[in-house]
């Protein structure tokens, strides 16, 4: 990695892995690096993940026998989380890891996903001790004995205490080192029961070598396992969507279920979030046109300019290769206060011109021919504004792309569209409303 260019400065940490959130595990068996890079726009063609990518082929061919993962660094400088996750829960260990193993071999045969993992590793050798109750019960043993009994044996009691003058030290008491050394010393171990009978370990327990999780993870109340990967190449929202798919064809076992985890919640929660914002953002420019026009319907037909500018923010972001998320959401927002202008200069002048003698056609033809100007020098000068953060390119520029080829998207296919469907739509409001006053004026209320 030292000798690579593009590599600035390594940090190294042995016995120790982080992930995400600052978390770190101790772990014997790991090590993880740090990478620095160059700016992308100086010495650096890949993006982050890319090069990382090429370096993990890299270091497989060297590191025979080893897993090498390459996962982008968060803001606390420590792993990022996944952006793909997949959380699944159930009674038991052994079910889910079946369902999660089954769940991380789909999402392996998926475009785009890389760095697959389970979050609970197997492998950690153990002694497992299987105690026969009945047994245990019948021999005058509880199960609070055989327990402190074993870990006394095997990882010591320190409730001893020795002094000398101020200060103080533990006494650890456990078997010696040549009593701990094999299964055999487990089977041997001697219990005293409340009769005074010596029993060993084996008559009432099956004792034997396997190997178990590197952790235990819960997910309210039930035994979890999550799992995870890295996207690149391709949105995150359109990997899930497919591995949503292939997942339908696993059968469950009893009582196992999974929920999405990574960016698909985290989405799932900021777009109901800024979806209700949308709402509500529709509902005030609404309001605040019905106190200026004194009118409920005008303002109406100033907001089916939203949707025309909807149209051309979603047409960007494909052109663009750009996905949907919570920046471009954010755009999809402004846009509401910016193409409604546009609207509402024309229907002012609409306005105006009735006012004058005008009828609703030749009104609505004037507004087109002298408001045609002044909406195009707005739109232009506000789509001129945002290419330079469309445009730009440095770090963490991807963040910003997406946003600004929204507001460009809607500022032009609203542009376009609204000098025609306003006027088509305030048209068709006029006439309804001509038509209703004109069957109230024919049947009034009787006193």
């Amino acid at each position: 990695m030292k000798t690579k260019p593009e590599v600035t400065n390594l940090i190294t940490t042995v016995g120790q892995s982080s992930d995400g959130m600052g978390a770190s595990q101790a772990t014997a068996y790991k090590s993880e690096i740090s990478v620095r890079l160059v700016e992308k726009k100086k010495d650096r063609e890949d993006d982050a993940n890319v090069y990382a990518a090429k370096t993990k082929r890299e270091l497989e061919k060297i590191l025979v026998g080893a897993k090498v993962k390459t996962v982008p660094v968060s803001i606390l400088g420590s792993a990022e989380n996944a952006p793909l996750g997949l959380v699944v829960t159930g009674p038991n260990l052994d079910s889910v890891m079946r369902f999660a193993n089954a769940a991380k071999d789909k999402l392996a045969g998926i475009k785009g996903a890389t760095e697959i993992k389970l979050s609970v590793e197997t492998g950690n050798p153990e002694i497992n001790v299987q105690v026969d109750r009945d047994k245990m019960a019948a021999l005058g043993l509880s199960l609070q004995t055989v327990g402190a009994t074993m870990q006394t044996a095997f990882s010591g009691n320190t409730d001893g205490k020795y002094r000398a003058g101020e200060y103080e030290y533990d006494i650890n008491m456990r078997y010696g080192a040549f009593n701990r050394k094999s299964i055999g010393d487990v089977n041997n171990l001697l219990f005293v029961n409340d009769r005074g009978e010596q029993i060993r370990l084996s008559q009432f327990a099956t004792v034997k070598e396997s190997s178990g999780p590197s952790m235990l993870e819960r997910r309210d109340k039930s035994t979890s396992v999550t799992v995870q990967a890295q996207s690149v190449g391709r949105p995150t929202g359109t990997i899930a969507a497919e591995w949503g798919t292939a997942i339908e064809d696993i059968q469950k076992p009893t009582g196992v279920n999974y929920i999405w985890g990574g960016d698909m919640e985290n989405q799932s929660e900021g777009f109901g979030t800024l979806g209700i914002a949308l709402l509500i953002a529709i509902v005030l420019v609404y309001l605040i046109m019905v106190a200026l026009y004194d009118s409920f319907v005008y303002p109406f037909v100033v907001l089916f300019s939203i949707p025309l500018s909807i149209i051309g923010a979603l047409l960007a972001l494909a052109l663009t290769n750009n996905s949907l998320n919570i920046f471009t959401i954010l755009g999809l927002i402004m846009l509401i206060g910016l193409v409604a202008k546009n609207a509402i200069i024309l229907v002012d002048f609409t306005n105006q011109r009735k006012a004058e003698g005008e009828t609703t056609y030749n009104a609505l033809i004037q507004a087109n021919h002298a408001r045609l100007r002044p909406i195009l020098m707005t739109t232009i000068a506000m789509v001129i504004g945002m290419l330079p953060i469309a445009l730009a390119s440095g770090a963490g520029a991807e963040w910003k792309n997406g946003l600004a080829w929204v507001i460009i998207g809607g500022l032009l296919s609203s542009l376009f569209l609204t000098l025609i469907v306003v006027p088509v739509m305030y048209a068709i409001f006029d006439k309804l409303i001509a038509r209703f006053n004109k069957n109230k004026n024919r049947n009034p209320l009787k006193n």
